[in-house]
Parts: C-alpha cells; sequence; structure tokens
C-alpha cells in the first residue's frame, strides 16, 4: 500500500463564533486529505472545553469572539497545549493582532474572506511540517540541513509563478506583472510606484498590493519621507 494511504488522521478544531463560516471552514478543511474536522466551539467557553476533551492537533482560530480575544486563546493554548498548532483566520487587519499572533506561535494567518487554495496550501504546508517533525522525532541523529528544511517548508510556494484562485476584481494578467515589479525592486514599491510601472490607477494598485498581502505573498511597511504623510511600501517577502 502507498504509505501516503496510511497517513494517520489530522484532527482540526475549529473555533469560529459564526456557525455558517464555521461550516464552511468545515467543508473546506475536509476536502484536505488527511484532515479532519472533530469539533467547532463558537465561544471561549466551549473552545477551552473542547481543547481539553478533543486534544485537536490543529486548531483553526479566529480573533473575534462575544467577550473574548482569539489573540488570549491563542496565548492560552500556547501556554496549556504545546503539543498543539494554531492557524488564524480572521477578519481582524491590525498590525498589532497579526504580530501579536506572530509572537504567540500561530502557524500561519490567513485573512476572510477565505479562499479555499489559500488554505488549502497552508494546510498541505502544515502536513509537510508534521510529517517532517515526525521523522525526525524517529531519527537517531539531526542536522542542520534538517533543521532548515523543517524551519523553512519546501512546500513554500514560488512567489513569481504561482497564482491560484483569485477573488473577483483582481485580474490575473495585472497581477502577474505587479508580482514582477516588486519582485525586482531591490527597496520595494509604492502602491504611486506600482500604478506607473503597470498602467493603472493608483487606487487599482493599492487593491492589488493588499490581496497580495492578505494572501502572503508580500509585505507592507512604512516610509517616512521628509514632509507629508508615511507612505506603505510593499516588499517581496525572502524565502
Amino acid at each position: 500500500m502507498n504509505p501516503e494511504l496510511r497517513q494517520p488522521k489530522i484532527e482540526v478544531l475549529i473555533i469560529e463564533d459564526d456557525v455558517k463560516i464555521a461550516e464552511i471552514n468545515r467543508r473546506f478543511i475536509e476536502k484536505v486529505d488527511p484532515f479532519h474536522v472533530v469539533g467547532i466551539a463558537t465561544d471561549d467557553i466551549q473552545a477551552k472545553e473542547q481543547l481539553e476533551i478533543l486534544r485537536p492537533n490543529l486548531v483553526l482560530l479566529d480573533v473575534y469572539f462575544p467577550g473574548a480575544n482569539g489573540l488570549d486563546l491563542l496565548s492560552y493554548i500556547s501556554q496549556h497545549y504545546r503539543d498543539i498548532d494554531v492557524i488564524m483566520i480572521t477578519a481582524a487587519k491590525e498590525v498589532e493582532a497579526i504580530r501579536e499572533a506572530i509572537r504567540s506561535g500561530a502557524f500561519d494567518y490567513i485573512m476572510k474572506p477565505l479562499v479555499f487554495n489559500r488554505l488549502k496550501e497552508t494546510l498541505l504546508r502544515y502536513l509537510e511540517f508534521h510529517r517532517e517533525l515526525n521523522r525526525l522525532n524517529t531519527s537517531a541523529t539531526i542536522d542542520q540541513s534538517d533543521v532548515d528544511r523543517l524551519m523553512s517548508g519546501s512546500a513554500k510556494k514560488d512567489f513569481r509563478t504561482e497564482i491560484s484562485f483569485l477573488p473577483k476584481g483582481i485580474d490575473k494578467l495585472t497581477l502577474v506583472k505587479i508580482v514582477q515589479a516588486i519582485s525586482t525592486a531591490a527597496g520595494g514599491m509604492t502602491a504611486d510606484q506600482i500604478a506607473k510601472e503597470i498602467g493603472v490607477s493608483r487606487s487599482t494598485g493599492r487593491r492589488y498590493l493588499e490581496h497580495l498581502v492578505s494572501s502572503g505573498e508580500v509585505f507592507a511597511d512604512l516610509s517616512y519621507g521628509v514632509v507629508g504623510r508615511p507612505e506603505r511600501v510593499y516588499r517581496k517577502k525572502e524565502t
């Protein structure tokens, strides 16, 4: 039998206060073998109860909860369940929320509205990480290349060539041009610079750039000039 077919199920707990969104996420997850949803929690109390009872491998966690904060729950999981990994799926776009999620050990941070291909990519990368970790657990010794492979993840997509499912209003050819422009710009580019380079309006350039940020392909920071307001500068993520 193919060893892939014997891959044990990776059990997932969804923590999401919107029941309809949670159900959509469940269906998405179970399209990707060997992931299996074992529970859905819609508030902080349910989440802690199910974490204790189910002990899943992986949690999909929202930031916003009535009367609770998903980032606090992420910290709780990190402290009490060190063997449980977390992927944040949220509409929260604040830089501090993303920074806090990374500090608390989130495996990934995916923006809503959830795109299946983006979630699938993360799940497959997590699967590779999970398999590599299990392999290292059974090895007598490990070396630096083992550690590097585990930390970097060879399943990362090629920034220049992979454009998967695109949301409404995002054209593939335009997106490819923007990706190529940023890839060759050592110091990053602003929305104005992208607009002039590609021949689109500033608002269109900014929309495409923010799409790339939300999909994890570029990052943005602020550049403070001598006068005027600071500008967002978009840069390629190093691989």
